[in-house]
């Protein structure tokens, strides 16, 4: 069996949500976080903390999750089906996005946003929080940014 018909829709999809999520993240590692930082501290925290706001909107999490669900999605198909060619690279793939991206923004990520959340911008304890969360954050959106970039890449891998 071959990749083919809805699973080769399946895949193309999953190329697609990974790759823009990789090139969000891109856009967070390489100018974003380091434009943040340049700012005073109260107005980083606050730009970042209305950022943070707005990325829960349908528009993003309907690209985040979704690729979420369709990684999980393809992996379940993948060990129904057993393709003769791409399954290393699915199973990759999914592996890559649900584990590196996914599940990595819930624990090293989602926490941090959260403990910046609950300060006020123009107070000493968020000034003092706020190089330690770029640091932080960004190191960790690094490893997303390339887990998400893999995951597109192995999918592609799969279906050429």
């Amino acid at each position: 069996m071959t990749i083919d018909g809805p699973y080769f829709v399946l895949t193309v999809l999953g190329v697609v949500g990974t790759g823009l999520v990789a090139g969000a993240f891109c856009a967070f590692s390489t100018f974003v976080m380091q434009g943040l930082a340049a700012l005073p501290p109260a107005q980083g925290v606050a730009a970042m903390k209305a950022i943070n706001v707005t990325a829960l909107r349908p528009a993003f999490m309907l690209v985040f999750v979704g690729s979420a669900v369709l990684c999980a999605v393809i992996a379940v198909v993948t060990f129904v089906l057993w393709p003769d060619e791409g399954t290393v690279e699915l199973l990759v793939g999914s592996a890559l996005y649900l584990f590196g991206s996914f599940g990595l923004t819930m624990i090293a990520n989602v926490p941090r946003n959260e403990a910046l959340m609950k300060l006020d911008a123009g107070t000493p304890e968020a000034a003092a929080y706020w190089p330690a969360y770029v640091r932080e954050w960004t190191a960790w959106n690094h490893v997303r940014m390339v887990a998400s970039a893999g995951a597109a890449v192995a999918y592609v891998l799969a279906i050429a």
